[in-house]
C-alpha cells in the first residue's frame, strides 16, 4: 500500500480506527475512477486497511486492558481472585476446626 494512498486518505491524522469499511470502499472506488488503482488493488487495499484498524483495535485494547489491572493492582482493592483464596482458606480453617 504506497504511503501516497495513505495521506490522501488522511489517515496519519485521523487514525484507521476511525474508519468504516464503507468509507474506505467508497476511497478505493474513487481512486480507481481517478486511474490511481485497479479494482484488484482497491480490493486489496480494503482488505489491508481493514486488518490495520483490526490490528490497532486488539493494540488499544490490550493496552486498556494492561492499565486497568495495573490500577486495580495499586488501588488495594481485592480482585475476586483475592476473594476465592480467602474463601479457600476460610474452608479449610472450618474443616480444621470441626475435625478436632
Amino acid at each position: 500500500m504506497s504511503a501516497d494512498i495513505l495521506r490522501k486518505m488522511g489517515l496519519f491524522g485521523i487514525g484507521i480506527i476511525a474508519l468504516t469499511q464503507e468509507k474506505l470502499e467508497e476511497f478505493a472506488q474513487e481512486m480507481i475512477i481517478k486511474g490511481e488503482m485497479n479494482r484488484e488493488e482497491g480490493k486489496k487495499f480494503v482488505i489491508e486497511v481493514l486488518s490495520e484498524k483490526d490490528k490497532q483495535l486488539k493494540d488499544i485494547e490490550e493496552k486498556i486492558s494492561n492499565k486497568v489491572k495495573e490500577a486495580i493492582e495499586n488501588s488495594g482493592i481485592a480482585t475476586k481472585k483475592d476473594i476465592q483464596a480467602l474463601e479457600k482458606r476460610i474452608e479449610n480453617i472450618e474443616k480444621d476446626i470441626t475435625v478436632k
